[in-house]
This record gives structure tokens, sequence and C-alpha cells, in this order.
């Protein structure tokens, strides 16, 4: 193998120790464009100011979405340092490239493939550099940080978007549409012989079709392939419980993570997720070979991937649109196992004077088992699939969320009064403590008909669309992913207004005198709930919830749902 000595990286000269700063990991992928076979774009800015790049890579000079699907390509989006700290596959990628266009060995991988690389995802995480930042992890010599400069987890932002990385990877997104989504990643958890594991969605959050691809085509040959070139691979191994005796699972991933969004896009992204104990080198390593073979696999069947993503797009509107079957909003795993020989390190459990507990102890030893596996899913929650939603204008600022997605939105050009379904919020629950800078809530809802009126501009969102699955995922206040659980709508939680009780008292004993069924009512609930007649407040409540004083606004959702198939723009 030869090549110029600029293309040596700051990897293998460094004895494999070290990966590159910001600065030099651009300037080495920057070489690339020399081969006439790839471009650096900029497609963002950071909090901090740093630009966000990403490189197109395509032998016959493919650098644009229409480009790539003119000359029939598939296009292939690599994520790196998404999580800064957890950088091998940008030092990966390096290697991979410089083999696909200087020293050749796998320039046949472009033959009808277009790479779409994000060196540095976190670039502002990435300059945050220590030996230190990641305690459970065994090189390299610095690295990132976890999190962005507004100190928000970029895999917990893909549908809220509150990151400006965020919103400009959304936006790359939805402009290139890849064919397959790759997200390099370094695992936390458990010690056990594996170099690396991996994941993919199968479960009801995805197409059935795209999943039976994923599992039985794809995977297969990746992990043929990784342990042909000497490395240890698994499925992505989270831990059920706090000991290694309780097993694994692999759960639907939600969509707030890369693997779980981009199955509502109907896309397959493979996770990958390198031992973080393992030598630095060896999980670059490990990285492109997973990474390469990925590739070759869709190389040669790129027909194949295309087919099943088209069919994913128009099976997702046919089955919850035209044949109306329920769509999985909530997924919960289920208590069923099956066997899974582990191969792990020999462990025990030591009493400490510092925690007051045990704790593992892993050694080097190997020591193969069998755990149990759980990776069976039941959908909790089912929801029917409406004609259109409707948002008030007031909330533009989520349209704007919403077509990041890929989402078409339309205005109305006349007001309108219309019968309507909507949400009340029932058995609210909100978060104890902030998560990645939210309140999160947990909410139920009932639905009521009723008859409204839309004013022209308001927002329409039709769900015949190939995102059917992430507009039912948004705008769903059930969803975990929700923009309701995401606390977007939490002012509307809140009593606003008052009555004060020498003021409502006489009001609620008017209304007992005017309604009989009324005082029926209260005197039930009287008899039979003694929190509710011991608590004044409660009992005065009782009647300004039932008053035409009370905010008809309060615990309910302001958008709607349009289940007339008509056109309202």
């Amino acid at each position: 193998m030869s090549f110029p000595p600029e293309y040596l990286t700051h990897f293998e000269r460094s004895n494999f120790l070290e990966s590159p700063n910001y600065d030099e990991t651009m300037k080495y992928f920057s070489l690339f464009e020399e081969t006439g076979k790839a471009e650096m774009f900029t497609f963002g800015v950071s909090p901090q100011g740093r630009e966000l790049k990403f490189l197109v890579v395509g032998k016959d000079k493919d650098f644009s979405p229409q480009a790539a699907r003119a000359n029939g390509k598939v296009v292939v989006l690599i994520q790196n340092g998404i999580h800064a700290g957890e950088i091998e596959g940008n030092d990966a990628c390096m290697l991979m490239l410089r083999e696909m266009l200087i020293s050749g060995e796998l320039a046949h991988l472009l033959d009808h493939l277009v790479l779409v690389i994000l060196p540095i995802l976190n670039v502002d995480g990435h300059a945050r550099t220590s030996p230190y930042n990641r305690p459970n992890q065994n090189g390299p010599a610095n690295m990132g940080w976890r999190t962005t400069s507004w100190n928000l987890n970029l895999n917990r932002d893909y549908m809220k978007a509150d990151a400006p990385e965020m919103k400009a990877l959304l936006q790359l997104y939805t402009s290139w549409q890849p064919d397959f989504y790759i997200d390099n990643h370094t695992t936390n958890g458990a010690d056990y012989q594996y170099h690396l594991t991996y994941a993919i969605e199968t479960h009801q959050n995805i197409d059935a079709g795209l999943a039976s691809w994923g599992r039985d085509k794809l995977m297969p040959h990746v992990v043929r392939q990784v342990e042909s070139s000497g490395f240890m691979i698994a499925p992505y191994l989270e831990m059920k419980g706090e000991h290694l005796h309780e097993g694994f699972t692999d759960w639907a991933m939600l969509p707030r993570f890369s693997s779980g969004y981009a199955a509502l896009q109907n896309r397959v992204l493979l996770l990958v997720e390198t031992h973080s104990l393992k030598p630095f080198e060896n999980r670059v390593h490990s990285t492109k070979e997973i990474n390469t073979a990925a590739l070759d696999y869709m190389n040669t069947h790129y027909k194949e991937l295309r087919d099943a993503n088209y069919f994913a797009d128009v099976n997702t509107v046919h089955e919850f649109r035209h044949e109306r079957r329920p769509f999985p909003l909530v997924l919960e795993g289920l208590d069923e196992a099956e066997p899974f020989h582990f191969k792990g390190v020999a462990s025990k459990e030591v009493e400490s004077s510092i925690t007051g507990s045990v704790v593992t102890r892993y050694s080097h030893t190997p020591a193969d088992c069998d755990l149990p596996f759980y990776s069976r899913t039941e959908v909790k929650v089912h929801v029917d699939v409406p004609f259109a939603y409707a948002i008030p204008r007031e909330f533009a600022h989520l349209v704007d969320i919403m077509r990041l997605h890929g989402i078409e939105v339309k205005e109305m050009r006349e007001g309108e009064t219309l019968d309507v379904e909507r949400y009340k919020f029932v058995e609210v629950e909100f978060a104890a403590r902030p998560y990645e800078g939210r309140q999160r809530v947990e909410c139920g809802v009932e639905k009521v008909i009723e008859e409204s009126y839309l004013p022209a501009g308001t927002f329409i969102v039709y769900t015949q669309q190939r995102t059917l699955r992430v507009i039912m995922n948004l705008l769903e206040p059930e969803a975990p992913d929700s923009f309701v659980s995401w606390g977007f709508f939490n002012a509307f939680f809140e009593r606003k207004e008052y009555a004060e009780p020498y003021i409502m008292e006489p009001i609620a004993q008017k209304m007992l005198d005017d309604d009989p069924r009324l005082q029926a009512e209260f005197d039930a609930r009287i008899a039979n709930d003694d929190a509710f007649a011991d608590d004044p407040a409660k009992r005065l409540n009782f009647f300004y919830e039932r008053s035409p004083y009370f905010d008809k606004a309060e615990r309910v959702y302001p958008i709607v749902r349009l289940p007339d198939r008509r056109d309202y723009v």
C-alpha cells in the first residue's frame, strides 16, 4: 500500500494513540477534494462559531442530491462525533477514504454509492478536549466532551431539535434523504470480549420490509465480514438491570435517538458501538471494518436497498392512511427472553468500603455463559391516523421544526368552521427534574368531537406523506418524543385565572339551586370521596370548573385532528 506522505493520518503518526483536532481533521478531509471525487461543504455553524462540515464522495462528481439521484446512486450518510469523545469513526473514515480515493483498494465501493460524511457533528464538544472526559474509555490521549456547548446531548435531540447543530443536521438530512445512515459511537457498560456491537431497528417502529432487509440480508453479511477480519462482534448489549446475570435488552429505540429517528423516516440506521475498554487503535480499525462491510453489501445490492426504501415510503401511507391500520405509538419491551451465548470476561462482586455495597471487578480472563436476551416488544398504545392536523398559526415555531424534518405543511387561505377531534389532557405527571434542558411531561388524553373555527393562516399537515411516522410521533401527545412530551405545551397545563372563595361560593350555591342534577353529582362526590369532602378548595373547584368563568383552554391541546377527507387549503 502506497500513498503520498500528506495522507498519513494524525492517528497513525501518533502511534495510534491520538485523534486530530478540528482544524487538522478538516484539513485532512479537504485533501480528498484534489482527487476530483470529493467535495467539502458547510451545513451550519455551532454556537461557538465553528463550521459544521460534510464531505460528499462520488466517483462521478455526484456532489448534490440531484446529481446522485440522476446517476442512480444510493446515498449513505456516515456520521461521526455526535458524542465528541467517541471519535474513532472520524479516524476510521480517513483510513477508509484513503483506500477508496488514493491507494484504490476500496475504489469499487463508489460504483453505486455516494457517501455523505460528517467528520465531527458535535464540533464544540470536540474542542472541549481532555484526557479525563470519559473515565470508562481507553483513549485516545485527548478526547472531546459528550455534549454541545449548550450542554445538550445531540443524540437525544432528533425530534425536538433544540440545538443549532441538530437543526442543521435535520436540514441536511431532508435535503439529501439518504438511503442508509451509519452512526459511529463508543459504548459504555459491562466488560466483555467483543470488539464492537451493533444495532438496527427491527420492531414495530419501522417498516416491516426494512426490518427484514436489515436483519436477514444486510447484517449477516456485515457480521461475517467483520468476523473474517479478526474482530468479535455482537448485537448491542444494553444491560436489563444493574447486574450482568439479569441479561440484555434489544428493545425499540425512541426517536430521540438516531436509530429510532431513522426508522420513522423509513430508513435503516446501523448503530456502531465499539467497546470503550479496547485500545483506541483496535476501535478505529474495527469501526473501519464494519463501515466497509456495510458499504460493500449496499454497493452490491444497491437496487435491493433502493426498492426496500421506496416500498417502505409507499407502504407507510398505504397501511396507516388507506387501510386505516392503528398506528403503533408507544412500544414496550416484553419480559420474554431467549438464551444468548455471551462472550464475557470473568468477574466477581466484592464488598466496597467506598460505596457501602458490592461492586463488580472484571478480570482479563475470557468467560462464556448463556444469559437472557430480551428482544420482543409489544404495542402499548395505538392511535388511528387522522386525515390531517390543524396547527394554530401562533405555533409557527413548531411548524419550522416540522419542516426541518421534511414534513410538508400548508396554510388555510380562508377561515372555516369545522367539526374537529380535540384532545383534553388527563392524568398529567411532570418529571421531577429537567432532562436535556426541558421539563418533560407524561399524560393521557380524552378525545372529544366539537365544532371549531379555524382562521385563515391555520397550518394544515396532511398525513398522506412519506413522513407520516414522524408526524404522528411529533403531534400525538402520548408519543414519548412528541412536542407535548418534551414540554412545548407545558403552559397549557397551568391555571392562569382564579376565582376568590368569597366570589365563587355564592355562584356555586346558585348553580346548585338551578340544577338538581349538579346537586346530585356533588352529593355523590362528597359521599364517595373523602379527600374531596375534606378539602374546601377541591369542593369549590368542582363548581369553578363547571362555571362559565373556567378557562376552556386549560389542559386542552390546541392542535386538532381533522377526520374528514377533503382539501382544507
